[in-house]
């Protein structure tokens, strides 16, 4: 036992009567594995993760984490965490042959070592092929319009010197937005040029260059799909950004939208999906244009802010519907029980350090305000610290109820 122990790297040289911490993770596994349970892996150990393990506890389900601090909001709700960076090929590739099932909550990952695990036998969903289409946003546009798929006019650049270039030349106009090929995540990675002026706030590298859309309105569609390609879509969302920071904001469901406009959106999710061949959830971001017509903007294959409300206003959670998914059990029923409304908490300009939240007795005294704190324990300007859902018997009425907490609920420090 000493020598498998050596050979799996799950021993490193310690004093005598000491045991590395690893040994013991993996002797619980191996007991889990010896009763027929599923060990299911999460990389990245962040607020997604965190709801993934809520939700997967109410199962039972083994399920362990891979990020660099166990003090990450994940960690908070689920002792099996492990310490690694999930951008580290071997601190991967050693995390998922424990596994049976690895997944993820963040894309920028070690495909490296998921191509690995999956060859030797690890189910992997995403799939590394798809992940690695998507974590590029030139590979991910690109593959829209391989597939037939409706999105706004693009070109690939080298950076800010090629589009200064064009812009002078006449082959690109303003306004247009620039978004970074890799490493974008919670609005970074994204600019919007609408003037000369505007030109500073170019981003250095490998870049997407779009039409600024005009459109009505922004939604998202999650879909689900199963390991047999059997798919369902969760009811669409409206989203609201902050103008400063791009990142959602707000979130309605249900969407402003007539009732073949809301299938049109499914039927665009789905045929997003089958394109991608995806297992787990998919997110299918997309802009209604002021001509009536839908355009793929992103996906992310993988639960998301867009879902946050499903947890208490649909038959089935997001994450629910995501473990379903990867672990072979039936998908769940996707109803929406009550009109929603979805903040983002997030640091208040200013403000740096231990978070203090303020206002937020006044706002739990509300019927039907649902308050998910993370557990992140410095605030910063931005910074997403939480989620509220806020449900009514109508969207008028929650829409009334988020307003109030908008202007009470702040995080400070």
């Amino acid at each position: 036992m000493w020598s498998v122990f050596r050979y799996t790297g799950f021993i490193r040289p310690c004093a005598i009567g000491s045991f590395d911490h690893r040994v013991f993770l993996y002797l619980y596994v191996c007991m889990q594995r010896a009763f027929n349970q599923q060990q299911i892996g999460i990389l990245g150990g962040g607020q997604l993760g965190k709801m993934l393990c809520q939700a997967g506890s109410r199962w039972g389900l083994s399920m362990h984490l891979l990020d660099a601090d166990p003090s990450f909001p994940a960690g908070q709700v689920n002792p099996r965490f492990q310490t690694g960076d999930f951008r580290r090929e071997e601190d991967v590739y050693r995390f998922g042959r424990q596994m049976d099932v690895v997944t993820i909550e963040i894309e920028h990952v070690s495909i490296q070592a998921l191509e690995r695990l999956k060859k030797e036998g690890v189910a992997v969903y995403p799939d590394p092929e798809v992940l690695r289409i998507i974590k590029d946003k030139g590979h991910q546009k690109t593959y829209y319009l391989e597939n037939g798929l409706p999105t706004a006019p693009f070109v690939l650049m080298d950076g800010p010197d090629e589009i200064r270039a064009d812009l002078l030349e006449g082959r690109l106009s303003l306004p247009f937005v620039q978004k970074s090929r890799l490493a974008g995540y919670d609005g970074r990675g994204v600019a919007v040029i609408r003037t000369p002026a505007d030109l500073e706030q170019l981003l250095p590298g490998p870049c997407v260059v779009e039409d600024l859309i005009h459109m009505e309105r922004e939604v998202s569609v999650i879909i689900a799909r199963d390991t047999h390609g059997r798919m369902r879509t969760f009811p669409a969302v409206e989203m609201a950004f902050h103008p400063t920071a791009n990142l959602v904001e707000m979130l309605l469901c249900p969407a402003h939208l007539t009732p073949a406009q809301e299938k049109e959106a499914e039927e665009l999710a789905l045929s997003v999906g089958e394109a991608f061949h995806t297992v787990g959830l998919l997110a299918v971001e997309m802009f209604l244009t002021e001509d009536g017509r839908f355009l793929v903007n992103e996906v992310a294959p993988r639960p998301h802010n867009s879902g946050h409300h499903t947890i208490e206003c649909c038959e089935t959670s997001q994450y629910e519907q995501h473990l379903r998914a990867i672990t072979g059990l039936p998908l769940g029923d996707t109803r929406l029980l009550r009109p929603a409304v979805m903040i983002n908490l997030l640091g208040e300009p200013g403000f740096s350090g231990k978070a203090i939240y303020e206002g937020w007795d006044s706002c739990l005294e509300l019927p039907g305000v649902h308050v998910h704190l993370y557990g992140k324990e410095e605030t910063r300007p931005f910074r997403k610290m939480g989620h509220v859902t806020i449900s009514g018997d109508t969207l008028e009425e929650a829409m009334e109820k988020a307003r109030f907490v908008q202007s009470h609920l702040k995080v400070i420090a």
